[in-house]
């Protein structure tokens, strides 16, 4: 069976708090794991009164605290949003707190637009440019080096298994170039996916890290015990995602009966657009559609992205799911 792993938003529900979103998410995490999912991803986002991961170091060390096997990890930190130093500090003391469970996806894009990037003091633009060689001095401080002759010691010889994340071709030719593992962000951006795919696999460069390619792409994937109930869960997905296509994200919200049939044409387009990397439905619906997915894209992994209003039908999604493939 294909390894599957969680990507998490950390979402604060319409009503709820960002403390209520982050004892769910660790409870999420706890099920995740019991469930058997190889790793536990929090997504770095800011500015947005929905998502509680922006400090995503901090709460992946509350999530660590809460399981004891999954790998969990940052999917992804936007480094252009950072300095390459405090994130090998950050990374380099989970891994010490979690030893061998941790993972640090790491993605170009600012995820901002120029408010956030006065708020943090950087000229985004500029520190997106340097993306390599911000990759390479990770590697190199979690290996021991001490850049421009400063030492980072939280971070030598840490244990941290780093990915580069897209949704384009970009990142896909620097994981090639560079040997390292590749995460493709097909749940939201899936245009590029095939292309991408291709290009990392035929251009990839064995590595220390890694002999040969390791593709993982994301899918958008809701269980419940009929196609009915996981299409009406869905929908809170679905509402999210309309809102943050027109310019107006919010809190999570709850599911509605028939939420398509109140759309215009191109808000529909857009969730067809989404709807071409999801599984959604009965757990036989589900495999089906994970199953056609891994056949198209010949993942060596995949990352399901699909939170619920009601918790506790995430954390049973996610068992169904997993019941289903095995």
């Amino acid at each position: 069976m294909i390894p599957l792993s969680v990507l998490d938003l950390v979402p604060v529900r319409e009503g709820g708090t960002v403390a209520e979103a982050l004892a769910e998410s660790a409870r999420t995490a706890r099920a995740a794991e019991k469930a058997g999912y190889a790793r536990y991803w929090v997504a770095e986002h800011h500015g947005m009164d929905g998502i509680a991961g922006g400090a995503t170091s901090v709460v992946l060390a509350h999530i660590g605290h809460a399981t004891s096997t999954i790998r969990i990890g940052a999917g992804g930190i936007m480094l252009p949003n950072h300095n390459p130093y405090v994130i090998a500090e950050q990374f380099g003391t989970l891994d010490a707190l979690f030893p061998g469970r941790i993972d640090l996806g790491l993605g170009r894009a600012a995820g901002a637009d120029g408010r956030l990037a006065y708020a943090l003091r950087k000229d985004i633009v500029k520190a997106s440019e340097a993306f390599p060689q911000d990759v390479v001095e990770l590697q190199a401080r979690f290996s021991g080096e001490a850049v421009s002759g400063v030492a980072a010691p939280q971070a030598a010889g840490a244990d941290v298994d780093l990915w580069i994340l897209g949704s384009s071709l970009y990142g896909a030719q620097l994981a090639a170039m560079l040997g390292l593992p590749y995460a493709f962000a097909s749940h939201f951006a899936p245009a590029m996916l095939d292309q991408a795919a291709a290009i990392y696999r035929e251009r990839f460069q064995p590595s220390e890290v890694r002999d040969k390619p390791h593709f993982m792409a994301a899918i958008n994937v809701i269980a419940a015990d009929t196609d009915e109930e996981a299409q009406f869960l869905a929908s809170t997905n679905e509402q999210a995602f309309v809102a943050l296509r027109s310019g107006s994200p919010g809190r999570m919200k709850p599911p509605i009966r028939n939420y398509r049939e109140t759309l215009p044409a191109g808000a529909l387009t857009m969730l067809d657009q989404m709807r071409s990397v999801s599984a959604i439905g009965s757990p036989e619906t589900v495999r089906e559609g994970i199953d056609a997915f891994v056949r198209r894209t010949q993942a060596d992994e995949l990352i399901i992205s699909g939170s619920t209003y009601d918790p506790e039908a995430q954390r049973q999604s996610l068992q169904l799911t997993m019941d289903a493939l095995k």
